[in-house]
């Protein structure tokens, strides 16, 4: 037993009376600068079209006609304005307000239950039912558009904003499912035993103690969905048909072709459409982080 107390003591003090070479520091900082540097060419390479949409979005047309790339010359949001009102986006940005945070919302909320029951209940049966979810990842959503179509029309859910939030809520559950399942299970059960014992019923419970254990997991989950959802061009092109309805990308569709020549006002239209994903993914960052590696600090 000495020995094995000592062992790692010796080996803390050999490495103290060997420090590292000066050539393995060396190449280890040359290492540390490489990944700098090309981290942050990534990062300019990635954000350098985004800057030149901004900046863009705050100039004259006639500006950006005689020199595309350059600063204004005057902090005006004229284009905004002319984006927002003339040109429909604010319709377009109300509909997928909607139709995202509700999706997101019956997503996330479905989700964070059926991951609950799955993780911590014991009945005949379970893991079959999770298998079942989790088989969901593996087939792609839009192979079974055609199916939708029809089961949509029967119902008198197309050209609805309602069929699009239940589309891709039923879209988004098995990889919420599969986040919060995974991220329920490192958390040992003595929290929930304790409520039990004091009486609180599993209402009470999945609400009071359980969910505040699963807000990194839902961070995930909401912005993982919220993304795409939002940028999603394929299901509102098919199951919508009028264009009040529209949501940002298919409303983009006509504003291109209708703000051709001005660029401009296309500039401050992109750029209200990514100020939500920007505003969520500044909101979430901290708890995304605390949800992907929660499971590697176990």
């Amino acid at each position: 037993m000495s020995v094995l107390r000592t062992a790692p003591r010796a080996a803390r003090q050999a490495r103290d009376d060997h420090p590292p070479a000066r050539g393995t520091r060396r190449r280890s900082s040359l290492h540390t600068a490489g990944s700098q540097v090309l981290l942050w060419s990534y990062a300019a390479i990635a954000f350098g079209p985004l800057l030149l949409v901004l900046i863009g979005s705050l100039r004259p047309n006639a500006e950006i006609l005689r020199a595309p790339i350059g600063l204004p010359s005057s902090f005006d949001l004229t284009n905004y304005a002319r984006a927002w009102q003339t040109a429909s986006i604010s319709t377009y940005f109300v509909n997928s307000l909607t139709v995202t945070c509700a999706s997101v919302a019956l997503c996330v909320t479905v989700s964070a239950m059926a991951a609950y029951a799955l993780s911590r209940w014991k009945f005949r049966g379970r893991a079959l039912l999770a298998a079942f979810f989790l088989s969901g990842l593996m087939i792609p959503a839009k192979l079974g558009l055609l199916p939708v179509f029809y089961m949509f029309q029967s119902m008198g859910l197309i050209d609805s904003r309602i069929g699009l939030v239940l589309l891709y809520a039923a879209s988004g559950v098995p990889f919420s499912v599969f986040v919060i399942m995974g991220f329920m299970r490192g958390f040992p059960g003595e929290l929930e035993e304790a409520a039990r014992i004091d009486g609180a019923h599993e209402g009470r419970l999945f609400v009071s103690i359980v969910l505040p254990l699963m807000r990194p997991a839902l961070a995930v989950a909401t912005v993982f969905q919220f993304a795409p959802t939002w940028n999603d061009f394929f299901y509102p092109l098919v199951l919508l048909r009028t264009v009040d309805k529209y949501t940002v990308p298919v409303g983009l569709t006509r504003f291109f072709g209708e703000f051709a020549t001005d660029r401009g006002t296309l500039f401050a239209g992109l750029v209200i459409a990514l100020v939500p994903l920007a505003v969520v993914f500044a909101l979430a960052t901290k708890q995304i982080v605390a949800g992907l590696t929660a499971g590697m600090s176990r």
